[in-house]
This record gives C-alpha cells, sequence and structure tokens, in this order.
C-alpha cells in the first residue's frame, strides 16, 4: 500500500523530453490524482495530506511534479500551461486506472478542468472521472489574474527581455516568462461554458490574495450543466493548509 520511491516517466519527444516524478500508491477506487499549483509540488501539505488520507482507507493515489518543479527534470522557464497538461495527461493515462477523483489547487486547478476536456475526448481511457475538487481554483490566471493586472512596465519587460522576475510572498522572486503568457491563451476557459462530465467542488478563502473570490465565482457561472458545490472559507487564504482547511478539502474527497 505504500506509495514507495518516485518513479520517473519520460514525457515530450526530442529537446522536449523531459523526466516527470511520480509518486503512485496502490489501492481501490476511487482513486485520488493531485494536480499542484504553481511553483507547487507533491509534497506540500496538501498533497502528502491527500496521500495519508488513502493510504489509511486503502484508496489509490497518485501525485506528480510538473517539469521544472521538485523532483522532476526539465527548466522552470520552459514550462507553460500546455506543457504542464500533456504531462499531467501522461501520468493520469500511465498511473490511474477505474474511476478517479482529481483534486486541483490553484493552477492545478485549471490543468484539472482542462484534464477532464480533454478526458471527455479521448475514445477510450482505462481511468474515469468521479469528481474534481478545486482548492482556489485559478482558471485562466496568466491572463485574467497576471497579464491584465501587469502595469505597463511589466508586461513592456516581459515582452522585450522574454521574462520578469515577480516578487513572491513564499520565497524567492520567480520569472514568469512571455511563452508561458503567450501559450496560455491557447487554454483559456472562461470565456464560455466548461463541461467536465462530472460533480465539482470548489473551495475557496475569502481573504485569497493571489486568487480572488470573485474568480471562483466566475468558475461556478461557467459550469452550468455540472454538480457544483462552492464552499466558501471566510477566513481562508490562498495555501489553504492550516489543519481546518486540509479538513474540509479532505471532506469534500470523501463526498466520493
Amino acid at each position: 500500500m505504500t506509495s514507495g520511491a518516485a518513479q520517473f516517466i519520460e514525457v515530450g519527444s526530442g529537446a522536449a523530453k523531459r523526466p516527470i516524478a511520480v509518486r503512485a500508491r496502490s489501492g481501490g477506487s476511487p482513486g485520488l490524482f493531485w494536480l499542484g499549483g504553481f511553483k507547487s509540488d507533491m509534497a506540500g501539505t496538501k498533497a502528502l495530506a491527500l496521500d495519508a488520507w488513502a493510504a489509511e482507507r486503502g484508496r489509490a493515489c497518485v501525485r506528480f511534479d510538473y517539469s521544472g518543479h521538485g523532483m522532476s527534470g526539465g527548466e522552470f522557464t520552459d514550462g507553460t500551461i500546455g506543457r504542464w497538461l500533456e504531462e499531467g495527461l501522461a501520468v493520469f493515462d500511465a498511473f490511474c486506472e477505474g474511476p478517479q477523483v482529481v483534486v486541483g489547487s490553484s493552477m492545478g486547478g485549471w490543468i484539472a478542468l482542462l484534464l477532464a476536456r480533454a478526458i471527455a475526448r479521448q475514445a477510450s481511457s482505462r481511468a474515469t472521472l468521479a469528481g474534481l475538487v478545486l482548492i482556489a481554483p485559478a482558471p485562466d490566471f496568466t491572463e485574467e489574474l497576471m497579464w491584465k493586472a501587469f502595469p505597463p512596465e511589466v508586461r513592456h519587460a516581459i515582452e522585450t527581455d522574454g521574462a520578469w522576475l515577480r516578487p513572491s510572498d513564499y520565497g524567492d522572486p520567480y520569472p514568469i516568462t512571455r511563452k508561458l503568457i503567450e501559450e496560455g491563451r491557447n487554454h483559456l476557459l472562461l470565456g464560455g461554458s466548461i463541461s467536465t462530465g462530472c460533480p465539482v467542488r470548489i473551495l475557496q478563502g475569502a481573504q485569497d490574495a493571489d486568487v480572488p473570490w470573485r474568480h471562483a465565482f466566475a468558475l461556478t457561472e461557467r459550469l452550468p450543466s455540472d454538480d457544483v458545490v462552492l464552499t466558501m472559507i471566510r477566513d481562508g487564504d490562498h495555501r489553504m493548509s492550516r489543519p481546518q482547511d486540509i479538513a474540509r478539502i479532505l471532506a469534500a474527497v470523501a463526498e466520493f
């Protein structure tokens, strides 16, 4: 039942080939599939809590690091939404079987919605979606929460230098690349209706400084055909890693 040592799979081809680190716990269904946030890895508080919950209940659990994150290869500055989605799909297809609850945090919420759309388009898959649990989901964040919010001088730096170092409350400044912004426009979701084909649970902190609570409301309005429940945590921040936040996340997962 242990997830054991990290396994690696190769994603991409040629110069774009990169090793992706995966920790897969065998067990019953529905399994859990973790999609972390921007600059986060699979050893974060929420990911470990999810894995421990799965272990206690004999449930399967798969988590991985995007390229340029954690134990995976590749450069962070090469990262784009499409590239990280490709990795998520590759890991999902390789390690998941039967019904899955996909848990996506922040950027992982955007990836989860894109993953659901991609799975629906596949002719057949070993794994299906039992539900989505989205934590402070950030669909379209490269455009709505970054590019549109950046002052002219930051936009100019990104366009002319190819990147801008963004200060962070969580550590060293990190680069926002022109590639990330421009490629993200290929994956925007909030301009129309979104269909996931499964129930969706959204948890959002009202005190989130990175993904405003209004963003969660905008997403909810774009999910007209799904069973959607939005839980607003009045004193919750973006990390959603306090014991009471973890308990709410696990309760949402337990619904499935």
